[in-house]
């Protein structure tokens, strides 16, 4: 755009010259091109992002004020217990994952020197972080600390304002040893998990080391010397080996200049960033939209290092040019954040796809929450399923389809489906294969199968209910691949979720082995501590839902489209029961409360949007907008439960632009009520989606009117296909519901859509 822009201003020249035209039309003619070229020079998006946004936590987890490239395998934070916290541990030189060991902790040290040195923790004030750079000063010493980050390497300068003796406190986070070699060289070794991190760093001055605990070399302090108060420390991290890291350092870091560093991380953030503008809205919504865009791009990171990676599925190094991606918790990123960035990155999301199809070579089966340690097969489902259908109905076709559906269709029927576990299938299983459903124990009945999680339990509706959703996603992939034995198979597996649905109660309903429907329960609080004898995290007011394949067979066991939105509207508005207390006691994931509504937990995404499905799409309008006003807010407590790296936040991001991915899998988007005026984005193939808000405001949240790509629009969706021509939605708002609009084509005749 900027060289189109430059062409047409030479052109200008060159006419004005041949016709003679005043100079100072010469001159306004520069002013108007250079102005629109700085303008598009000048987009940034970064300016928006607060990484502090949600780092107290509610109940449970806080965010991390990670910085980092998109998807790269480096990523460092302050460690302390939340933003609340006014002390610093020490930072991590990475962390293997969301929330899985952090490795090699580094820490400035100015100060006496005892037993509690490696324990000590540091105040620190005028702290700043964004994605490309991190900066505090420590209140004890006056120490500066900056940070700016690469891929696989990383650079922190610590300015010390003292004349004291300054160290640097190195120690290893798990088992390992680190090393000096010479006075400014300093490597390191640390096993986690069953395998291997590595670092190779280096200092622009030198140390010595003073104090190392015996041989087991875990914690080391260096000396800095000769009085020097400004020290760079910079270093390369590898899961290859310390000659690795430090090729990744020296490819990465080529001198001292931390300010070069951090400009070539701005604009990487700024490319992702820019991929969506938005015009309108306050300061505050684009500080929580663009946040959330920023956490979008925390995983999944790819950690081939210049042409070859480790892979823990097999515990081999391989050769190969591609990226191999890691870091992916799927229960949580399925339903938001993959099908984000299928939009935002196609070409990515197929190579992530394909690294799946790999480790699944590699391993055996595959993965759940594919980390770079290995499977860690934690929650239910085979969501794999959903993520690769939903991507290749969307276009992606960069993996390899044939090994993709063996992998998916072994872990369906030879693996067992029981939660926090992956490997061949079990006695429940076989009972699954034969009923149609994982039963429940009976009310006093002790657990006697073996392989069940003791903690996690059964989880026997929800297994039911998702896995019914991944073999309607695995029936989708075989009709499309002309297996029609299993096609068939598959979608009767798909009608499971009929055999949890009590419809004397309304509610799904565990059953026990013997085909009775548990007794007494509770559809709001039964199931123990997180519900897990029957749920995942939630209760039957969430799960009743979670048909995300079929809900007009769900609408018709509720008793018809009206009861089902009855039903749909008692979850907004009923009352606990209990106290708070007693409630989060039990269930600590059911933050963000609406009624039962439970925002702060990813089952409950799509449900706001089943309205489009029962044709009031009114009420998805006013709810979302309500939900987004309540909880995704620009401070401290801005996210209603555990972010898990992107999986809430990627629905803040669709919501705010004012449209969701009810069904994975199924290449259409449910229309709710847009944050800003205007969204545009930027896709791929060079095109551009934009939606227009006209008259948008906080009354102003109903639609009036849709017109797509300049003919009126009655339905409450639109396809992927739709989107990635570059189309264009204007949505006229106003204060009040137009209750017709949306309300006779709905989201249901796009189920079989075929793109």
């Amino acid at each position: 755009m900027i060289r189109r822009d430059l062409a047409r201003f030479i052109s200008l020249k060159n006419l004005i010259a041949l016709n003679g035209l005043k100079a100072g039309l010469l001159a306004s003619a520069i002013v108007i091109l250079s102005t629109n070229v700085k303008a598009q020079q000048t987009i940034n998006n970064l300016k928006y992002v607060d990484a502090k946004i949600g780092s107290v936590g509610l109940i449970l987890e806080p965010t991390r004020p990670a910085v980092h490239l998109p998807n790269s395998l480096l990523r460092t934070f302050p460690v302390r217990t939340d933003q609340i916290d006014d002390q610093i541990a020490y930072f991590p030189l990475t962390i293997s994952s969301h929330r899985q060991n952090w490795l090699f902790g580094l820490m400035p040290f100015t100060g006496k020197i005892d037993d509690q040195s490696w324990n000590k923790k540091f105040t620190y004030d005028n702290e700043k972080i964004t994605p490309d750079f991190y900066t505090s000063v420590l209140e004890d010493n006056g120490t500066n600390i900056s940070f700016a980050p690469s891929a696989k390497a990383g650079f922190f300068k610590f300015s010390f304002a003292g004349k004291n003796d300054n160290y640097i406190r190195l120690n290893i986070l798990n088992r390992g040893e680190i090393n000096l070699d010479g006075k400014t060289k300093i490597s390191g070794v640390e096993e986690f998990q069953g395998m291997k991190a590595y670092f190779y760093a280096e200092t622009n001055t030198p140390v010595e080391i003073i104090y190392q605990d015996g041989q087991a070399k875990k914690k080391s302090l260096l000396k800095v010397l000769n009085g020097a108060q400004n020290v760079s420390f910079k270093y390369g991290i590898s899961f290859i080996s310390i000659e690795q890291a430090k090729e990744n350092l020296t490819k990465e870091v080529a001198d001292w200049d931390i300010n070069k560093l951090r400009s070539k991380a701005t604009a990487a953030w700024n490319k992702v960033l820019n991929q969506i503008n938005v015009d309108g809205g306050t300061d505050a919504q684009k500080r929580v939209f663009y946040t959330s865009l920023y956490r979008s791009y925390e995983r999944m990171v790819d950690i081939n290092e210049y042409g070859k990676y480790y892979s823990a599925y097999d515990k081999k190094i391989h050769i190969s040019d591609k990226p191999f991606f890691v870091d992916n918790w799927l229960w949580d990123t399925y339903i938001a954040l993959e099908p984000l960035q299928t939009i935002l990155n196609p070409k990515m999301e197929g190579d992530k796809i394909q690294s799946y199809v790999q480790m699944y070579e590699q391993g055996g089966w595959m993965p759940s929450f594919a980390l770079v340690y290995g499977d860690n097969p934690c929650m239910t489902g085979n969501h794999a399923a959903a993520w690769f259908l939903d991507s290749y109905n969307k276009g992606v076709r960069n993996f390899d389809l044939k090994k993709a559906y063996e992998g998916i269709r072994k872990n369906s029927l030879e693996a067992t489906l029981l939660p926090w576990r992956n490997g061949p299938a079990t006695s429940l299983d076989s009972f699954y294969t034969q009923k149609g459903y994982m039963p429940a124990l009976k009310t006093g009945e002790k657990e006697f199968v073996k392989e069940v999680h003791g903690f996690e339990k059964r989880q026997s509706v929800s297994v039911t209910l998702e896995n019914s959703f991944d073999d309607w996603c695995i029936a989708q992939f075989a009709k499309d691949m002309g297996k029609t034995d299993d096609h068939k198979l598959f979608l009767k597996r798909a009608e499971n979720y009929k055999n949890v649905f009590r419809e004397d109660k309304g509610f799904v309903w565990p059953k026990d082995a013997d085909g009775n429907w548990i007794e007494p329960f509770d559809p709001k609080f039964s199931g123990g501590q997180g519900g897990r004898e029957y749920f995942t995290e939630n209760n039957a007011y969430t799960y009743n839902w979670d048909v995300k394949h079929d809900l007009t067979g769900l609408f018709k066991l509720m008793g018809g489209t009206e009861k089902a939105e009855q039903k749909l509207d008692e979850l907004f508005r009923t009352s606990l029961g209990r106290s708070k207390y007693n409630l989060w006691y039990t269930f600590p994931d059911a933050t963000g409360l609406v009624g039962q509504f439970v925002m702060g937990n990813e089952p409950s995404f799509h449900i706001p949007y089943i309205y489009n499905y029962t044709g009031s799409p009114w009420k998805t309008q006013k709810r979302i907008r309500m939900l987004m006003d309540t909880w995704y807010t620009d401070n401290l407590f801005g996210i209603p439960g555990d972010e898990d790296g992107g999986g809430m936040t990627a629905f803040v991001v669709f919501s705010m632009m004012g449209f969701f991915p009810v069904t994975p899998g199924v290449p259409v988007y449910s229309i709710g009520s847009p944050a800003f005026n205007k969204i545009s984005i930027k896709l791929d193939n060079g095109k551009t989606f934009t939606l227009n808000a006209k008259n948008n405001s906080a009354d102003n949240k109903y639609i009036q009117s849709a017109e797509l790509n300049g003919k009126v629009l009655n339905r409450s969706w639109f396809t992927h296909k739709e989107l990635i021509e570059g189309g264009t939605l204007n949505l006229v708002m106003g204060s009040l519901p137009n209750k017709i609009w949306g309300s006779k084509d709905l989201p249901q005749s796009a189920l079989n859509y075929n793109p």
